[in-house]
């Protein structure tokens, strides 16, 4: 198995959109149709390879990406950062930010952000610097320290409130890093198959370039700074997470995909038993990317977990009952 897979990206592209996701029907293509994105034209700054894009998911989502300015560093100048902005703020619930995995983009959300949507949460889906759909012409580092500066940065400008952090894969170990140096920006977290045991970019720093792989997760390899940005954060030596992981205080839901064969369940449990406020939840029918695999399963449960409907007291007997009873070698 190729170090790229274990990071979590590969699984993100080819999915096959007649594969029934969780019961998602192909009435949840509309969605986004009913606030006008389906006639909407892709925007500009998306490579032109996304008018070959089949998957109708993927087309609405693209539609509704935009690039706000984000301040970097102590200078004026911004980064023009991708997101997915929602269409409205909510006043009962934490606004919920989606990050996504190693070397992916806020796409990887096409499936389960209509869903969020539906549920009535405030779901922005955000690019980490380097990765994603922003503007990098100019080659700014994109080291950990960086990445957590831009999301500060992006979050103080236009979210502002404490918010639901989402980190899947490599992106757990974002939302790890962020939380502990930025604890009054976030509420809650929730980590998908969280890859936090990881010390850096182990054997990929050593890779002289890296290869692009086709479909809908890797459209934004086609930017012209898309090796660039990467080959950045490998060097920079990547995240490390693994002390940082007692300090986080914060509500935790961890959501771990039934057959994901990239990250351990004992890291799971490890990762369960060091945090102090967490619970596990468990989505049938999924691997590495249960928000790709079952969408309708993720966003219940970040639904309910954003609205207050889960329980996350980690010594209940509810939780620890779940722990044993999961059928894992």
């Amino acid at each position: 198995m190729n170090t790229a897979l274990k990071l979590g990206s590969l699984p993100v592209m080819g999915i096959n959109m007649t594969k029934n996701y969780g019961s998602l029907k192909a009435s949840k293509v509309k969605v986004f149709a009913v606030d006008g994105a389906g006639d909407a034209e892709f925007p500009s700054f998306l490579p032109k390879e996304v008018e070959k894009i089949k998957d109708p998911f993927a087309r609405s989502l693209s539609k509704r990406m935009k690039r706000l300015p984000v301040q970097i560093g102590m200078s004026e100048s911004c980064i023009m950062s991708s997101c997915v902005k929602p269409l409205r703020q909510s006043n009962k619930t934490s606004p919920v930010v989606l990050l996504h995995c190693f070397d992916s983009s806020c796409l990887e959300w096409r499936c389960t952000y209509p869903l969020l949507e539906e549920a009535g949460l405030e779901a922005w889906a955000v690019d980490v610097l380097g990765w994603g759909f922003s503007d990098l012409e100019t080659r700014p580092p994109c080291d950990v320290a960086s990445k957590r500066h831009h999301l500060y940065q992006l979050w103080k400008s236009y979210i502002k409130r404490p918010m639901i952090l989402v980190g899947p894969s490599l992106g757990a170990s974002v939302a790890i890093d962020f939380t502990v140096h930025f604890p009054e920006a976030v509420e809650k977290l929730v980590l998908i198959n969280p890859s936090v045991y990881a010390e850096g970019t182990g054997n990929l720093a050593k890779l002289p370039e890296l290869v692009a792989y086709a479909g809908v997760g890797r459209l934004h390899c086609l930017l012209p700074w898309w090796k660039d940005a990467t080959v950045s954060f490998m060097l920079s030596g990547g995240y490390n997470v693994i002390s940082q992981i007692k300090q986080v205080k914060h509500k935790t839901l961890i959501i771990c995909g039934q057959h994901d064969q990239i990250v351990s369940y004992q890291h799971v449990v490890k990762l369960h038993s060091e945090l102090s406020n967490a619970i596990i939840r468990e989505v049938s029918d999924s691997g590495h990317l249960p928000h790709v695999d079952n969408p309708k399963c993720v966003a219940k449960l970040i639904a309910d977990f954003a609205q207050g409907d889960a329980d996350v007291n980690a010594k209940s007997q509810f939780c620890l009952a779940q722990l044993t009873a999961l059928p894992r070698q």
